[in-house]
């Protein structure tokens, strides 16, 4: 082989070597930077979907964070972990006031009364901590946030919600959109879409754990 030809073959197995990493390699975007956890030890996604979904995401947010101090004598700052409430959980992520407006509204679409009355629910039940009787035990809103847990909240379903609301109060889906876009949880954010931002969390690094839960 000539030396011309030495060097096109050489030219082509690069290229070809740099096409296939950058292949394998996940674009990355400036939305998505929130994902990156760079001293973190272990990375987890939970994700939920239903009602009871929610309840044991939270459960097992805490039962990691747990386990991993029992039987590992780690921390909790060992871990970036993030709960993600979509599709019918999304309302978890609403805070009470939206509850308190709302929620008779939206608990055809959430489908979890409150168990001890049969009743939808008139504030977050994520947010209470005197509500052991619920799946989630003692994993409040505030107790997983103050052990470094953060939350993302399907956008596109608290659209959709909003829609569904506005029509059933006469009212604006935009407006009910953007006061309960002002409401959520602390340590959230609006994710475009919970399933699109569980691939994506995959693809930094972090486990997906499936909290389906059952629909009543």
């Amino acid at each position: 082989m000539g030396l011309a030809a030495a060097g096109l073959a050489t030219g082509i197995t690069a290229c070809a070597e740099e096409s296939t990493q950058a292949a394998g390699k996940p674009k990355r975007y400036e939305q998505d930077a929130w994902l990156e956890a760079p001293e973190a030890h272990h990375r987890v996604f939970i994700d939920s979907d239903t009602g009871d979904g929610g309840m044991w995401a939270m459960r097992y947010a805490g039962n990691i964070l747990n386990a991993h101090g029992e039987a590992y004598g780690g921390s909790d700052a060992d871990y970036a972990m993030i709960v993600c409430f979509r599709r019918m959980a999304t309302p978890f992520g609403w805070g009470d006031d939206i509850w308190r407006k709302y929620s008779v509204m939206f608990d055809r679409i959430l489908k979890y009364p409150d168990p001890a009355t049969g009743e939808p629910f008139v504030y977050n039940p994520m947010n209470r901590n005197d509500r052991n009787d619920l799946p989630r035990l003692g994993n409040s809103i505030d107790s997983v946030v103050d052990r470094g847990v953060r939350f993302a909240v399907c956008n596109a379903a608290t659209r959709g919600i909003s829609g569904l609301i506005a029509r059933a109060a006469d009212g604006s889906a935009d407006e009910i959109y953007e006061e309960i876009a002002a409401s959520i949880v602390p340590n959230a954010r609006l994710v475009p879409a919970g399933v699109l931002t569980a691939t994506r969390a995959q693809e930094y690094g972090y486990g997906l754990l499936s909290a389906g839960g059952y629909l009543p």
